[in-house]
């Protein structure tokens, strides 16, 4: 390992100004610790429950008992969680397919939706004659953030008519600059939301959110939740899946839309996966603190350069990544190729910008993963357009996370 001496000391003196609030994430991380070890021992994992199935795998009992613990640990009535869920987009495309009907409106309150969800809906034409929402007679409308990056909860109500099905949320910043969704945030969206509508199902993209604080949106009200199990539930060790937590009503729903209206929750294979999934979830709160202290020390370090980041170091963090902003495109190839060179796997490859499917701009990724596509392991990644902003987010240590920060330095003060 190489180790540049000089950025390890501008990175140590960061270090030392944050221990209090590293402290902070600790206290969140041990309540979080807590809560997933006694909803194991409430439903009395056992040994049996990790046994492989196949088929239809009808009264598959590992597999109703990992739902049950996800649904216990996110304060949920019901959960799906799947090994046949292939991403964070997937389990939001489940939530709102399964929900919304033709005639019905789907209502965004924090602007658009990231990217993939965009071309879900019929934003955009790249997925056109594929079902999307808006050839299935559902409409779409957004309202946007203050000039304070708050939800405009004023806009937010007036927009809601009695079409409206689905207020929606995204929690994390996806490619915008904005401060991500706290609880409190989020909480306030959906008191002001009931008082106009107390039937509208509020669904809400978790995804990069869980373990980030003690509370997690259906315990302030939220109707469904939905994200990816490579992401930070799935503690770096699931290898696949996603889940669509809530109310019990609506998450079946879902589970229909996955399998088929009649089956819904009955059938699905487990393929062997339950103790990699209850293992990472039991990871999960650890490997997400980790991550955000070297979120924060990357704002910090990185702010303290002089490079504008959001969020700051000093603001409250409700998802994992960290946006900076870093001005060109070479800047963001450079910092991405420091970043891939300190990836366990796959450290001699030079990340590349290209035409990804679901984007409207080349995309560069940096992920040396023991799992691809894995965003709770360290990567970084950016369009390549203005204002040139590279997002990065992960660390299945805290250890990692820094060293990637330093290789990144490394490469763009070359």
């Amino acid at each position: 390992m190489r180790i540049n001496n000089d950025i390890l000391m501008e990175i140590e003196q960061c270090e030392r100004s944050l221990a209090e609030r590293f402290a902070e994430i600790d206290r969140i991380c041990f309540v979080n610790q807590v809560k997933v070890l006694n909803a194991m021992q409430k439903y009395n994992l056992a040994e049996r429950h990790f046994t492989a199935t196949t088929g239809y795998a009808y009264t598959d009992e590992g597999r109703d008992i990992t739902e049950e613990i996800f649904a216990e640990v996110f304060g949920g009535e019901k959960a799906l969680v799947r090994p046949q869920i292939v991403s964070g987009t997937h389990a939001i495309s489940l939530a709102l397919f399964g929900v919304l009907r033709p005639g019905d409106e789907m209502l965004s309150i924090t602007s658009a939706p990231y990217d993939t969800i965009q071309t879900a809906i019929g934003m955009n034409d790249s997925a056109k004659g594929q079902g999307t929402l808006k050839e299935y007679g559902v409409t779409y409308s957004q309202t946007e953030f203050d000039e304070n990056g708050e939800i405009d909860l004023d806009a937010a109500c007036a927009a809601i008519n009695e079409r409206t099905k689905v207020v929606f949320m995204q929690r994390s910043t996806g490619y915008s600059k904005r401060k991500a969704l706290g609880i409190n945030d989020i909480e306030k969206a959906v008191n002001r939301v009931r008082s106009v509508k107390e039937d509208v199902c509020i669904i809400l993209d978790n995804c990069y959110g869980e373990f980030l604080d003690t509370r997690e949106p259906l315990d302030v009200d939220v109707d469904l939740i939905a994200g990816s199990l490579i992401k930070n539930p799935g503690g770096g060790i699931a290898q696949t899946g996603g889940y669509v937590i809530g109310k019990e009503k609506y998450v079946t729903l879902a589970a229909a839309r996955l399998t088929s209206p009649g089956i819904a929750f009955e059938v699905g294979a487990n393929m062997g996966v339950i103790r990699s999934y209850l293992q990472g979830l039991f990871y999960a709160p650890k490997v997400v603190s980790g991550a955000i202290k070297g979120a924060i020390l990357t704002a910090k370090l990185m702010e303290d350069r002089g490079y504008e980041v959001f969020p700051r170091y000093t603001d409250e963090r409700s998802d994992i990544i960290q946006a900076v902003v870093l001005g060109s495109e070479e800047m963001i190839i450079k910092y991405c190729r420091g970043i891939q060179s300190a990836s366990p796997v796959d450290s001699y490859v030079y990340p590349e910008p290209w035409d990804m499917p679901g984007y409207d701009s080349p995309i560069i990724m940096a992920a040396g993963n023991f799992v691809s596509g894995s965003s709770i392991e360290l990567s970084a990644d950016a369009p390549i357009k203005e204002p040139y902003i590279i997002y990065q987010q992960g660390g299945l240590t805290y250890e990692h996370a820094k060293v990637g920060l330093m290789y990144a330095l490394e490469n763009i003060t070359k």
